[in-house]
């Protein structure tokens, strides 16, 4: 019986692939394996012997064993695309000589509009932190510098020092996929940017934003900040630093600005993945007109 936590040679060249050639980051190589890892255990307790020999049928009964969990379609769609592209490298090296996942239909994703915030919400946050404290200084770059640029959470703990042109107020952010762009941001971002520099803690470290130990802040370290300042501001828990990525997209659309702006400053591949924040700005904007409409 296959071991999942033992990887064979074929699991250990396909994250390879996904690392070295496809430049995916650790995490998503990291998402990969544990997808990977789930489909192994369920092929262990189906006594089926080997993953090569799979058919059609039996991953259609693998996707429904998933929905038996009340796993969300995108959660199912995810684990899909990973053995998609699992069984796509074993016919590349000549593994196997055709995917049993040709004909798999993906199921269609639920519609949902991402948690954004109000422009006097994200007013809260950002004046939440009290600047005179050191470890709070940082935390208001961080959430100015979030808001002001639609960086993801993971673009901003590994932005290094280097990678700023204070002259020019521009970035140079690593996406998904080693992807490089350069992202622009404001005078108030700048000031609360160039405040916190100004004390920042002498380091080894190249990153901009440190712990108190002097290391790279972390993400997860990054949220528990966040959350004081959630209940400082008395606003909602749903709130998350992602939040402040969509608000600066939500924002910046209401404001007038046009879609493919948008999609480069987030660093989307596909447009199709920036036009939800089309549907937040309509929305919001219907409920401007019946809250403020004589007729709404």
């Amino acid at each position: 019986m296959l071991n999942p936590t033992n990887e064979d040679s074929d699991l250990r060249s396909f994250f390879n692939y996904l690392f070295v050639e496809k430049g995916l980051s650790k995490n998503t190589v990291e998402a990969y394996r544990n997808d990977l890892n789930e489909y192994l255990k369920w092929i262990n307790l189906q006594q089926i012997s080997d993953y090569k020999l799979i058919t059609e049928p039996q991953i259609n009964d693998f996707i429904a064993s998933l929905f038996k969990k009340n796993l969300k379609s995108t959660s199912v769609n995810r684990k899909i695309s990973s053995l998609k592209a699992f069984y796509l490298f074993l016919v590349r090296k000549k593994k196997i000589q055709t995917t049993p996942l040709s004909e798999i239909i993906t199921p269609k994703k639920e519609q949902h509009l991402p948690v954004s915030m109000s422009e006097d919400e994200v007013e809260k946050l950002l004046n939440s932190p009290d600047t005179s404290i050191h470890i709070e200084n940082r935390d208001k770059a961080m959430i100015e510098m979030l808001y002001a640029t639609g960086m993801r959470i993971s673009e901003l703990v590994n932005l290094k020092i280097t990678d700023i042109d204070n002259e020019r107020s521009v970035l140079k952010v690593f996406g998904k996929g080693s992807k490089e762009r350069l992202v622009p941001f404001g005078e108030k971002a700048s000031d609360s940017l160039n405040s916190y520099l100004s004390e920042r803690k002498k380091s080894l470290s190249k990153e901009v934003f440190l712990s108190n130990r002097g290391t790279k802040m972390t993400r997860s370290g990054f949220w528990q900040r966040i959350k004081i300042y959630l209940s400082r501001s008395g606003l909602k828990n749903s709130i998350s630093p992602h939040t402040l990525r969509h608000a600066f997209a939500t924002h910046l659309l209401n404001r007038g600005a046009d879609l493919r702006s948008v999609q480069l400053l987030l660093g989307h591949s596909d447009l199709s993945t920036t036009q939800i924040y089309t549907h937040i700005a309509k929305h919001r904007l219907g409920e401007v007109l019946k809250k403020h409409h004589p007729r709404g």
